[in-house]
Order: C-alpha cells, then structure tokens, then sequence
C-alpha cells in the first residue's frame, strides 16, 4: 500500500498540472464562472469527461496486491484491476456543474473504463455514475449556502472514492481478490483523489476569486472615474468640460489617447496624435460615423480601420462608445492605443462601462438643466405678477389729477411708466441691483401717496455700500404695498413703514416693518406657507417672495414674519452675499464693503 502512494501522486499531479494550464484560458475561466445554459453544461461535461478519460489511460495496473504496469493503459487483463484519479474528475465535474453535468461525467468515465477490462471493471463504471450524480447533487445543495469551498470537495471526493471500494467488495469476484485489492488500493486512493480534488478546487476558487477582484478593481475604477468626470460632464458636451474630462480618463486609463466628439466635430482629443487630432475638427473616421448612426460600441485592431490620413499617425488600435441621451447617440468617446495588443478585453469592458456611466451623466445634466429652465420660468412668472386694482387705481388717481394739478399728473405718468419699466426688467432677470429695486418701491410710493397723503410715511436706512448687491427684484415693493394696503386699513395714527437694510457676517438682512395693526396668531402661521382666501388679504405676495427665495438660493436664504395684533408686523429676510448659480459665483452679488 505504502509503495502506492508515490505512484498515485503522479496521476494526481497529472490532472492538477493539466487544470492550470486550463485555468489560463480565458474560455476555462468563463465556462467555470459561468456554466448556465446547454453550451456551459455540454463543455463542463466534455472537459471533465476528459480528465475521466485521461486518469483511466493513466492507471496503474493492479494484480491481487502487485504493480503489474504503470504503461499507458488501452486494456487489462481479465484478473487485474486499475488504481486511478477518475473518480477525482467526475466528482468535481458534478460538484461544479450540478447533477446533470455530473451524470454525463460518469458516464464518459464509466462507459470508457469498462472496455478496459479487468474484474472490477462494471463496478468502477456504474460507481462513476453514481459519483457524478451524487456530486451534483450535493454541490447544489451547498451552493444554496455559497460557493463550495475545496475542504468539502476534498470530503466528497474521498466518500464517493469509499464508495467505490465498498462496490468493489460487495460485487466483485472472486470476493477474496476483491478484498486483497481493496487492502492494497483502498486507502492510497481514497487520500489522494480527496487531495486531488482539494488541489483542484483551490485551483478553480483561485480563478474565481481572481475575476472577483478584477471585476471589483475594474468596477471601483469605472466609479473612481466617473466620479471625478461628473463635475464635467454636468455641464453637457463642450469643449471646455470634454477636454477636463478626457485629461482625467488619459491619467487612469491605459489609453495613450482620449477623444470625445459630439455628433459633427471632436471636441477634445488628448494624448498621443494630438499634433493632428485638433479638437474642432469635423468628425472624420467612418467608424465615428459608424458608432453615431448605430448607437453600438465599435472597435478597430489595425490602424487602416481607423483610417487616420497622417501618414506618420502612432494610433493602431481603438474602441469607440456611443454617448447616448433618451437612446440616441449626441456624440462618442474613443480610447486609442498606440500598440493593437494594448486593446485588451478589460479595456473594452472598462471603456463599455465607462460609455454607460458617462451617457448617464449626461442625460441627469439635461434633466438638471430642464429643471434650471422650469424654475426660472416659475419663477419669472411669479415675478411678472402686478395686482390689477393697482394700475386701475392709478390711473383712476391721475385722471382725476389732470383738472386739478395737470403737473402733478404728468409727474405720476412718469412714475407709473418707471414702475412699469422695472416690471418689465425685472421679469427678464433673477437678481437686480438694490438701488434698482429701491426705485421700484419709490416709484409705487408717489402713486400710493398721491391717493392717500399724510396717511403714512417711509424711512429708508440703507447701509452704504450696498447699492450694488444683487437680490431677486420685487422682494421690498410687495411688502411696502402689504404695510399700506392691510396694516394701516384700520389705523387711526400716522402710518410709519421703516426698511432697513444691513450686511451681516456674509448675509444681506432686509426688515421691512411697520406700525400697523398687526396679524392675528392663527393667520400668522398661515402667511407665507400657502395663499389663503380672507378679507384681509390673501397672502399672494408673502407666498410669491418666500416661493422665489427658495428657488432661487434654495435653503441659503430665510424669511420670517414677525406681528403682533396692534402693535405692528416685520418681516426679516436673509439672503447670501455671494450667490452661486450653475456652480458658477456671481461677481456681481459679492459684496466687498
């Protein structure tokens, strides 16, 4: 027995030498990781069926407890029997490939070791089969709870190796050269074919494993560059943002040139070629044109199909991806090689996955800027609102000035065209100067009091400096006219509205408060949150400014309203000095008093 053991190592160190050059092969390593479908299945049963065939060639030929032959086995003779690694072959087939997969193993294995004669011969065939279906069917059982680690193959390759043994005591004759053998070969190959197929299942867990870490590897750096490229690809297809983002992609990517086009002219190329691929150049390669008309990756191995016409062009080899919006192509990205062997397949997927991070991008860009237009367009629309009672009371109010003081009216019409001007100006604009909007309310203000004179007063206390600030327009008129319209209604005194304006550590704070007659609580908290239908006003304006403020500086600004029935109501705003829109600061909302 003991003199066996070498013997054996042999053929085991046969199998496990052939499964490493096997597991060098991209297709081997594809068909182990994935063996779903009848291709997989019908391959896993070929190749393991194989490894069968090859440890019954391999045997060692036995002779009661004798080494009769370690030749390359074709046939033995009829009182002899074989010591082998099939059972090694079959059991990891099945584990692998489930039971079916196990099945065919066993019986490639079985049906080749029976013609080889021998006593045990229909034993080891049928124990084939039944070590196949076994095994498949405990490598599913196993997998519900993952992978099958090697420690359990070893396992099941030793029992379904006693199984044989015990076959060959029960069935075989004569039943005393039966027992010899087992004596002789029983446990040698039991211990070796359960280290075999320990060996072996290292071999494929290390295949596994490796694919496991490169397509983490891979999908870390697809995620590591579509980080850094967002900030670009935001901003939609430019030459400015592509030529950003194509640096990024030449610095980690093995590509030795980057170029992005859109659907007419490249707009960035980086890297080698760049002497005479200039972005702005028409797109010129028919495989570009390819890639935009069909949507598809394409990829190009000789430099004739990527058909540069300079003559001393080092690109040879390129993969071209769609950069696609809603399903259409708006432009593509190409990753060129200076040597076609640098085009490897983990390229490829790299750049494919890149294509899809990349088209994704810019479709959320288009959704941002959208959404940019839907609130500008809200928010235009809530600034070109004018109360209709306003301008009737206005003219009604000049009309009746032109037979009493015709001076006086012609100065109203004045005041009523500015205050129409800035309506206009301000509809077309998110952010205009203070002083702008200070006219405004001086404007509202001449006709106001042209109706009602000696009713109320305004101070204005402006911290100079601030002339220049930026803010939304009509955010102080429509609070002066909420002072003169609902706070001084019932007010028996003279009306005081004070607007103050201030800078404060980086914010611009604006109170406009007056003596009125004040909010009553329950309607307080109402104000500003949602229009409401009262007699006392419906709370459009206070809606439309904190509606305007929230779009516009999203949670940087605040709005608060503070009144007490009978004493008066404030309202305080906060806005940044610094306003950014599109990730771009406005120079001209920084104040630098």
């Amino acid at each position: 027995m003991i003199h066996l053991l070498p013997l054996m190592l042999e053929r085991v160190g046969i199998l496990i030498i052939l499964a490493f050059v096997l597991s060098q092969f991209k297709i081997f390593r594809h068909m182990v990781h994935n063996r779903r479908g009848r291709v997989g299945t019908l391959l896993l049963i070929v190749v393991f069926g194989l490894f069968g065939v090859i440890s019954n060639y391999t045997g060692i030929e036995i002779h009661l407890n004798e080494v009769v032959s370690q030749n390359w086995l074709s046939g033995i003779d009829s009182s002899s029997a074989i010591a082998n690694t099939r059972i090694m072959g079959v059991s990891i087939g099945g584990l692998l490939g489930g039971p079916l997969v196990g099945l065919g193993v066993g019986l490639i294995a079985g049906l080749h070791r029976y013609p080889l004669g021998g006593f045990t011969a229909l034993e080891c065939a049928i124990s084939s089969v039944l070590a196949g279906v076994v095994s498949g069917w405990l490598g599913n059982w196993y997998r519900r709870h993952g992978l099958v680690p090697p420690w359990f193959a070893a396992l099941v390759g030793m029992a379904m190796q006693a199984v044989e043994m015990l076959l060959i005591v029960l069935f075989s004759k004569p039943y005393g050269d039966a027992v010899m053998l087992v004596q002789t070969i029983g446990m040698p190959m039991i211990l070796l074919n359960g280290f075999g197929t320990l060996l072996f299942m290292l071999i494929i867990r290390s295949i596994l494993k490796e694919q496991e870490r490169q397509s983490a590897s891979q999908t870390q750096l697809a995620f590591h560059i579509a980080d850094r490229t967002l900030p670009f690809f935001r901003q939609g297809l430019n030459p400015d943002s592509c030529r950003e983002a194509a640096h990024i992609l030449l610095r980690l990517t093995e590509a030795d040139a980057v170029s992005i086009t859109d659907r007419t002219h490249i707009l960035a190329h980086v890297g080698a070629a760049a002497d005479h691929h200039v972005a702005g150049q028409e797109v010129g390669t028919e495989l570009t044109r390819t890639v935009l008309e069909q949507g598809k990756l394409m990829l190009a191995h000789l430099p004739q199909h990527i058909r540069c016409s300079h003559q001393d062009c080092p690109l040879e080899a390129a993969v071209v991806l769609p950069l696609l919006v809603h399903g259409e192509a708006v432009g593509t990205l190409k990753l060129y090689f200076c040597q076609a062997n640098h085009l490897s397949k983990v390229e490829q997927e790299l750049a494919e996955g890149l294509g899809k991070l990349f088209s994704a991008q810019l479709e959320l860009a288009e959704a941002e800027q959208q959404s940019a237009l839907l609130k500008t367009a809200r928010i235009k629309a809530l600034q070109a609102q004018v109360h209709p009672h306003f301008l009737f009371n206005a003219i009604n109010t000049i009309s009746v000035l032109c037979r009493t003081d015709s001076e006086r009216a012609r100065r109203l019409l004045l005041e009523l065209g500015t205050f129409f001007r800035s309506n206009l100006q301000g509809a077309q604009q998110l952010l205009v100067p203070l002083h702008k909007e200070l006219d405004y309310v001086e404007a509202y203000l001449q006709l106001e009091q042209a109706r009602f004179p000696d009713k109320y007063k305004v101070e204005l206390h402006i911290e100079p400096g601030l002339e220049q600030v930026q803010l939304p327009p009509f955010i102080i008129q429509p609070l002066v006219e909420n002072a003169v319209r609902h706070g001084f209604r019932r007010l028996q005194t003279l009306g005081l509205i004070r607007v103050t304006v201030s800078s404060v550590a980086g914010e611009l704070k604006l109170i406009v408060e007056d003596n009125g007659t004040g909010i009553a609580a329950d309607r307080l908290a109402l104000l500003g949150q949602e229009t409401t239908s009262s007699s006392e006003g419906s709370g459009t304006a206070l809606y439309n400014i904190r509606e305007r403020l929230e779009g516009i500086y999203r949670h940087a600004a605040s709005f608060a309203i503070r009144s007490v029935e009978g004493e008066g109501t404030a309202i305080h705003i906060t806005l940044p000095l610094q306003y950014q829109e599109g990730g771009k600061v406005h120079a001209d909302s920084v104040y630098r008093g």
